[in-house]
C-alpha cells in the first residue's frame, strides 16, 4: 500500500473535472424510474416530463410548439440538475474510495504454522485466527491483533497522520489495520478478518455512500414533501375544471409547469445531496460513520461524555513545581528529584528531568562510569530511586516514603504531610523525595488540561449540550480537573457499568448521548450511546460497538462531529425554508399569467409585470431548474454553523433563507423574463 490516504481528499476541489464528468454520467443513469421513485418530489417532475415529451411527439395540432418544447426541456433539466446534485455528493465519496483502492494491493504474508515454521502466502489466503509475523519494513497483511511483541507502525495510509504509533500485545493498543507498515521491531499478529471483510474494505464501501440509509428526520421530511406534492397535485388537477368554466382553459404544459413550480422541488432535488455531503464532511475529517443516521444523531446530541485522560487532559501527568521541606533549597530538591528520575522513561519521569533543567539549569548527568544502582519502581514498594556515591535517593507516594524513612530511623515532617494534602486537594499527584533518611520535599504532578478546552466547552454549552467528564480518578482529583476544564459535571472512579448506567439515565430523560472510547471496557457504553465514536487505535470490540470510527484516534474530535451533525440539520432546515418560501414568488408569477386575461382583477398581484403569460410561465420553470444548480455548492459545503438556541436558529433561518427565498425568485424570474423577451424565445 502506498501513502495514499483519506486526508488527500480534504483539499479536493468541489467541482473537480473528474468528479463533474462522473456526476454528469450518473445523473443520466439516475433517470431510471425505479431510482427516481425513491424521491417522490422529483419522481412527479419526471412523470410530468415524460407526459409533455409524449404530447410533443404525438400529433395534436398545437400552435405553440416552440413554447411547449422549451417547457419540456426545462422540466427534464430540473430532473437532471437534481440528479446531478446527488451524483456530485456521491462522486466526492467515490473519488475518495478510488484513492483507497489504488492504495490497496496484494501483500505477501509470513504465516506461522503450528510446527513453528514460516510460510510465505498471499494476503488474500489469510483467514480469521491465522498468525503472521511482521518485521520492520513489511506491510501488515490484514486486520488483526498483536499477540506478541511491540513495534512502531506507520498508519499514514489510513489516518493521514505522519507520526508513527506504537502497537503492542495486550491492552488497548493491540489492534492493527491491514496495509499499514511496521517501522521497527517484530510483532506477531492474529488475523481477525477474512479477505473482503477488512477495515479498508468496509471503509471503501462506507465512503462510496452506496448503503446510505435515510435517517428518521430525513424520512419525516420526505413524508412532508410528499404530502405537499399531493396537495399541490390535487390543487392543479382541480384548477383545470375551474379554468374551463371561466373560459380560460389551460394546456397540459401550463398545468404541469404550475405543478412543478409549486411543489418543493428545490429541497426535493437537494435533500439526498445534503445527507450524503454530511457523511462526506465526516470522511474529510477522517471519521467514518456507519450511516447517515449516526451523523444526524450527532446533530441532536444533548449530552456529551468525554474521557479525562487524553481527551480533556494531555494524557500524562507532568511535573509542575518543586515544594521544599523546611531547611531545603529548591535547587537541592530539584537535583535529587532529577537524579532519581534519570532512569525513569515514563512521561512523568521525563517531565521531572525537564522541569529541573528549565527552572535551575540542571542537566542530566553521565552516570555510566559511576557505581550506580537504580531502584526501579514496583507496585509493592510504590517508589523508585538511585544509590550512588554515598547518596541514597528515593521518590514515591507519601505513605511509601514515610515507611522508608521510618525504617531508616526518621519520620516524614508534618509540613511535608501538609504539602502532600494541599497538592491532593488541588487535584494533583504528590511525589515525596527523600535523601539519606531526610525528606526533601514534594514534586507536584498534575494533569495538564489541553489549551482551549474551556472555550470549547463554553461553545458546546451555547449549543445546549451538557458535558460530562468520565475518569477513574478519585472524586477530589476529578473535581479539580472538572473545575479547571469547565465541564458541566463529572463521573469519578468510573467503571464500565457506571458509564453505561449514566448513559441510560440520560436517555431515560429523552436525551441523545454521545461518547468516545477506545478500550474493550468502553464497548458496552459505546453500543448504548446514540453516537458512539470508537478510536481506530483501539480494540476491535470498541470499533464494532460504536457507530463511528475516528481514523486519527483523536478523542477531542467528538466536538467536531457534533458540529458537523448540527451543520447537516441546519443545512437541511435552511434549504427547506428557502424552498417553501420561493414557491410564494413562483405563485405570483404564474397564477396572474394564467388567468389575468379573464380576470383583470388579478393584475393587482402581477407585481413583477412580466412581458407575457408564456414568458412568465417559462421564466418560472427556468428559474425553478437553475436554482437547484445554484444551491449545489451550499448543499455540499453546508450552512456555516454558529452555536445558538433553537429559537435563534429559527429566527435566523426565517430572516436569511425565508426572506431570501421570497426575494431571490422575484429578482431571478424578472431577469429571465427580460432575457426571454429580448431574444424573442416566446
Amino acid at each position: 500500500m502506498s501513502a495514499t490516504h483519506t486526508g488527500t481528499s480534504k483539499k479536493r476541489a468541489m467541482f473537480e473535472s473528474s468528479i463533474v464528468r462522473r456526476a454528469a454520467v450518473d445523473s443520466l443513469k439516475k433517470l431510471n424510474p425505479r431510482l427516481q421513485a425513491k424521491n417522490p418530489v422529483m419522481f412527479v417532475v419526471e412523470v410530468g416530463s415524460v407526459v409533455t415529451t409524449l404530447l410533443l411527439i404525438l400529433p395534436h395540432g398545437s400552435t405553440h410548439f416552440a413554447f411547449n418544447l422549451q417547457i419540456t426541456l426545462w422540466l427534464w433539466f430540473t430532473v437532471l440538475f437534481a440528479n446531478f446534485a446527488e451524483a456530485m455528493a456521491e462522486g466526492r465519496g467515490k473519488a475518495q474510495a478510488d484513492a483507497l483502492r489504488k492504495a490497496k494491493s496484494e501483500t505477501t504474508a509470513y504465516m506461522l504454522r503450528a510446527d513453528g515454521n514460516v510460510e510465505e502466502v498471499p494476503s488474500s489466503h489469510l483467514r480469521v485466527n491465522d498468525k503472521v509475523r511482521v518485521v520492520a519494513g513489511q506491510m501488515i497483511p490484514g486486520d488483526g491483533e498483536v499477540i506478541e511483541g511491540v513495534a512502531s507502525v506507520d498508519e499514514s495510509a489510513i489516518t493521514g497522520e505522519s507520526a508513527p504509533v506504537i502497537r503492542e500485545a495486550g491492552g488497548d493498543r493491540s489492534a492493527v489495520t491491514g496495509g499499514t507498515r511496521v517501522l521497527s521491531d517484530v510483532i506477531v499478529v492474529r488475523i481477525t478478518s477474512n479477505p473482503g471483510e477488512t477495515f479498508l474494505d468496509r471503509m471503501i464501501a462506507l465512503v462510496e455512500g452506496a448503503q446510505r440509509q435515510k435517517t428518521p428526520n430525513e424520512i419525516a421530511l420526505n413524508i412532508l414533501l410528499a404530502g405537499l406534492t399531493i396537495i399541490f397535485l390535487l390543487a392543479v388537477v382541480t384548477l383545470e375544471p375551474f379554468a374551463v368554466y371561466s373560459s380560460a382553459p389551460q394546456t397540459v404544459f401550463v398545468l404541469i409547469s404550475l405543478l412543478v413550480c409549486l411543489i418543493p422541488t428545490t429541497i426535493g432535488g437537494l435533500l439526498s445531496a445534503i445527507g450524503i455531503a454530511g457523511m462526506d464532511r465526516l470522511v474529510q475529517h477522517n471519521v467514518l460513520a456507519v450511516s447517515g443516521r449516526a451523523v444526524e444523531a450527532a446533530g441532536d446530541v444533548n449530552t456529551l461524555l468525554l474521557d479525562k485522560t487524553g481527551t480533556i487532559t494531555l494524557g500524562n501527568r507532568q511535573a509542575s513545581e518543586f515544594l521544599t521541606a523546611a531547611g531545603v533549597t529548591a535547587e537541592e530538591l530539584a537535583d535529587a528529584a532529577q537524579l532519581s528520575s534519570l532512569p525513569d522513561e515514563t512521561p512523568e519521569g521525563r517531565s521531572i528531568v525537564v522541569l529541573a533543567k528549565e527552572l535551575y539549569g540542571l542537566r542530566g548527568r553521565e552516570l555510566a562510569n559511576l557505581n550506580v544502582e537504580y531502584i526501579p519502581f514496583s507496585a509493592l514498594t510504590r517508589m523508585s530511586g538511585i544509590d550512588m556515591e554515598g547518596r541514597s535517593i528515593r521518590k514515591g507516594a507519601a505513605d511509601a516514603i514515610a515507611n522508608y524513612l521510618k525504617e531508616n530511623g526518621s519520620i516524614l515532617p508534618d509540613e511535608v504531610r501538609a504539602t502532600v494534602d494541599k497538592v491532593a486537594r488541588q487535584g494533583g499527584t504528590p511525589l515525596v523525595v527523600a535523601e539519606n533518611g531526610r525528606a526533601l520535599g514534594v514534586i507536584h504532578l498534575k494533569d495538564i488540561v489541553k489549551g482551549g478546552m474551556r472555550e470549547r466547552f463554553e461553545q458546546l454549552r451555547a449549543m445546549g449540550i451538557k458535558t460530562i467528564m468520565i475518569t477513574g480518578d478519585n472524586p477530589l482529583t476529578a473535581a479539580a480537573i472538572a473545575r479547571e476544564a469547565g465541564v458541566d459535571d463529572f463521573l469519578a472512579e468510573a467503571k464500565p457499568k457506571d458509564k453505561m448506567d449514566l448513559i441510560k439515565r440520560e436517555q431515560a430523560q429523552g436525551k441523545l448521548v454521545a461518547m468516545t472510547g477506545d478500550g474493550t471496557n468502553d464497548a458496552p457504553a459505546l453500543a448504548q450511546a446514540d453516537v458512539g465514536v470508537a478510536m481506530n487505535s483501539g480494540t476491535q470490540a470498541a470499533k464494532e460497538a460504536g457507530n463511528m470510527v475516528d481514523l486519527d484516534s483523536n478523542p477531542t474530535k467528538l466536538i467536531e462531529i457534533v458540529g458537523i451533525g448540527k451543520q447537516l440539520l441546519m443545512t437541511r432546515g435552511a434549504l427547506t425554508t428557502f424552498s417553501i418560501a420561493n414557491d410564494v414568488a413562483k405563485y405570483f408569477a404564474i397564477i396572474p399569467a394564467m388567468f389575468m386575461v379573464v380576470f383583470p382583477q388579478l393584475a393587482i398581484i402581477n407585481v413583477m409585470h412580466l412581458s407575457s403569460p408564456e414568458s412568465a410561465i417559462l421564466s418560472a420553470v427556468i428559474f425553478n431548474a437553475l436554482i437547484i444548480v445554484a444551491l449545489i455548492p451550499l448543499a455540499l459545503r453546508g450552512v456555516k454553523y454558529r452555536p445558538m438556541s433553537a429559537a435563534a436558529l429559527l429566527q435566523r433561518n426565517l430572516w436569511v433563507y425565508g426572506l431570501g427565498g421570497i426575494i431571490a425568485p422575484f429578482i431571478g424570474i424578472k431577469l429571465i423574463d427580460m432575457i426571454i423577451a429580448s431574444i424573442h424565445l416566446v
